[in-house]
């Protein structure tokens, strides 16, 4: 089964997948940030995007899964103009142009996805001045019977190592794991850690 196949096939188990809100990280990180162009990797079934957009950003959003993407688009209807919907496996392919803000949220899979390179793309398509932001999980869901051996979640600062960003021209904003909320399969709410990484690259007028 290709990633492709693995994905469109979770996203028709239910009408809805995701909460449909924006994740907590971006609406913090990003709510202060003058809007221009933002690329959503991983985009799902686009509430990180929506909100995005109606905050005046114009947005790119990209996931490997037709199906989520289809629903994402019906999603928004009312902020269609300001977002161009892609379809990539970003181990192959990514979006064109440079970028205000790069966002990467949970961009896990249990297939065979090429995180580190994927995320090092990601940082060069942020534009001078630009934003890039990855959240991930710091361990696995406690409702999970198998560890997932063998799998490692990085850590924001091995994630920082991965990315080998050139101190004169980026400057680490934000390095840090945080707890959350989230439901389990049963409704009922456990504790999750996840990180953060926030970088930002400097304009001519900064270096």
């Amino acid at each position: 089964m290709t990633e492709q196949e693995l994905w469109d096939d979770r996203y028709r188990e239910s009408d809805r997948i995701w909460s449909g809100n924006p994740n907590t990280v971006l609406v913090r990180q990003v709510e202060d940030m003058v809007p221009g162009r933002a690329l959503d990797l991983g985009c799902g079934e686009g509430a990180d995007a929506i909100w995005l957009a109606r905050r005046g950003w114009r947005v790119t959003a990209v996931d490997i899964s037709g199906v989520a993407l289809e629903r994402a688009a019906r999603n928004a209807a009312e902020v269609a103009d300001r977002i161009d919907w892609q379809r990539h496996d970003l181990g192959t392919s990514f979006p064109a142009g440079r970028f205000d803000l790069v966002s990467a949220h949970f961009l896990h899979s249990p297939g065979d996805m090429p995180r580190e390179k994927i995320l090092r793309t990601a940082a060069g398509a942020v534009a001078p001045g630009g934003v890039l932001l990855v959240v991930g999980h710091a361990g696995f869901p406690p409702w999970e019977d198998d560890p997932h051996p063998g799998v490692h979640l990085p850590t924001p600062q091995e994630v920082l190592e991965d990315l080998d960003l050139p101190d004169e021209e980026w400057e680490v904003q934000v390095c840090e794991e945080h707890e959350r909320i989230q439901n389990d399969p049963a409704g009922r709410p456990v504790t999750r850690t996840d990180n953060t990484l926030k970088v930002w690259r400097r304009d001519e007028k900064t270096r």
